[in-house]
């Protein structure tokens, strides 16, 4: 078993991953309950949401962590 060091991770790319995480997460799970729901629309939107979240989070960790 090998086990991942986590020493190198600064703070600011842990917050920074945390308050990603804390929007992105969410979405992604309402938009598949609001499938479950028969809120067609609403899911896609929420998913939609997600995906550009996770987009943005991908830039701002390229230009000022990359």
């Amino acid at each position: 078993m090998t086990y991942v060091s986590t020493a190198e991770i600064s703070a600011d790319v842990f917050v920074t991953v945390l308050l990603f995480l804390l929007i992105i997460a969410p979405l992604f799970s309402l938009g598949i309950l609001r499938f479950f729901q028969s809120k067609k629309k609403a899911g896609f939107i929420l998913i939609g949401s997600g995906a550009g979240v996770y987009v943005v989070f991908q830039l701002i960790m390229n230009m000022f962590f990359g």
